[in-house]
């Protein structure tokens, strides 16, 4: 845990104790702020409790000796309607902020390294985390990727923070001063949150405020609203370093890793690093940009090529994204839970010839047009949860589509279905291209139950 100094003998109001707002109000007390927590779930209140600190009931919260108000990324401030303590503290003049912007302000000689993006985001923070180490780096891997940032160890100016930056995570960082920054890709979501694509796209940029003079601006070019963003970085005049990446095109000036082939050129000459194809933690030209941009950053942290190298080809992969669960009969089980969108899920679509997809939950805004071009790869879709009548209309005559209720069932009968129809190279795959709310606490729940189902089908061979 790192203790929060900044607001010693202050009072700090936390609203959201999920696992972030725990880690803040924890690490808060510890720094010497009073701390006046609360969460409109009881449960949540409960496990509070259970840490030895009671919480406060907002009545009795006195804005004028507030400091700050820290929000759990979840809870909206803004859009579609701002939860009415956001709106109190707004009104009140009471910052409004998150963990990171804590973290900031409690270790501001170490050196930061942000990354975000629609898609991509966790492969890639896991994939510099784990070049790093290799490197022998004192470094913390954090952030929405799991471990809360104030949970992780307190480092030093030789230390590096690694942390994966979420739309909701950059709003409540009003201090981010990220050395190196990475936008990897930028396609709809979370609209409702953002008040349309304009805002998410506001949200995302503002990973590049506050860069100093010698920053690091890493950004993907594979999709047209990251290459226009890094388009009006180079207009800006500020005297940051600009590296572009992609998973598809040959850059003379930047990581690229087109058919596989990850090649660093930000020196001005072209040196191959790895044949991604033979990298079955990292399949498809997706995962090439994801590898690009972990290769950018780490050479800009002064990681040799051949470190870069070794650590790319070790990576051992991510629970939950594209993460090969069994393999029964020939037929691999994949458990790709965390695609929560279908640009997420379009990115499975492409990396496998024969499947046998798991959809649905809990839809999000916008069309499935992105997946069509990837349903020549579906031999049968399995829709499951509050999504399966819109899906099952948008891909008719698409592909053969069964409508499965929950999970258990489209598992059970994907299964049958392989077994039947001769398996091949076939997959069996859970990419949902929705969020999981409808039937899952989260992603990760339900990859979860993914795993356990699988594992009642018979023994691997």
């Amino acid at each position: 845990m790192i203790p929060v100094t900044a607001y010693v003998s202050q009072t700090v109001a936390v609203l959201g104790l999920g696992r972030s707002g725990l880690s803040a109000a924890r690490a808060l007390r510890a720094g010497g702020a009073t701390v006046l927590a609360w969460d409109d779930q009881a449960a949540a209140r409960d496990k509070l409790s259970a840490e030895g600190l009671a919480p406060v009931a907002p009545e009795l919260w006195s804005w004028d000796s507030i400091a700050a108000l820290v929000l759990s990324p979840g809870i909206p401030h803004t859009h579609p309607a701002p939860h009415p303590l956001a709106a109190a503290a707004r009104a009140a003049g009471v910052p409004i902020i998150g963990d990171v912007e804590l973290l900031f302000k409690t270790c501001p000689e170490a050196t930061f390294v942000g990354i975000t993006g629609t898609n991509g985001k966790s492969t890639t923070t896991a994939l510099v985390g784990h070049i790093l180490e290799l490197a022998r780096r004192p470094l913390q891997v954090g952030g929405n990727l799991g471990t809360p940032v104030l949970d992780l160890a307190p480092l030093g100016a030789d230390g590096i923070y690694v942390l994966e930056m979420s739309s909701y995570q950059l709003e409540l960082t009003p201090s981010a001063r990220f050395d190196v920054a990475v936008m990897l890709n930028i396609s709809p979501d979370h609209l409702d949150r953002h008040g349309g694509l304009d805002g998410y796209i506001a949200a995302k940029t503002r990973i590049f405020d506050h860069q100093p003079d010698n920053g690091v601006a890493i950004v993907g070019i594979d999709d047209p609203h990251s290459a226009n963003m890094l388009d009006q970085l180079r207009l800006s005049g500020q005297p940051r370093r600009l590296i572009p990446i992609s998973g598809t095109s040959v850059l003379e000036k930047g990581v690229s890793a087109p058919d596989g082939q990850l090649t660093d050129a930000t020196e001005g000459v072209a040196l191959r690093l790895r044949d991604l194809r033979a990298v079955p933690t990292l399949p498809g030209s997706h995962n090439g940009q994801n590898a690009a941009a972990a290769c950018a950053v780490a050479r800009a942290l002064g990681i040799a090529p051949y470190q870069v190298s070794a650590g790319i080809g070790t990576y051992p992969g991510l629970p939950h994204r594209m993460e090969t669960v069994a393999t029964l009969h020939g037929v691999a089980y994949v458990n790709d839970s965390k695609a929560t969108n279908p640009e997420a899920a379009a990115r499975a679509l492409a990396s496998y010839d024969s499947i046998y997809w798991i959809a649905g939950g809990r839809p999000k805004d916008g069309p499935l047009d992105v997946l069509f071009p990837y349903l020549s790869h579906v031999r049968h879709a399995y829709l499951i949860g509050e999504a399966a009548d819109r899906f099952a209309a948008e891909l008719a005559g698409r592909v053969p589509v069964t409508q499965s209720g929950d999970l258990a069932q489209a598992l059970r009968v994907a299964h049958a279905q392989t077994l039947s129809n001769g398996t091949g190279h076939a997959v069996v795959l859970l990419s949902p291209a929705c969020a999981s709310f409808d039937q899952f606490a989260n992603f990760e729940a339900r990859g979860d139950a993914f795993r356990r189902l699988v594992q009642t089908l018979g023994d691997p061979t």
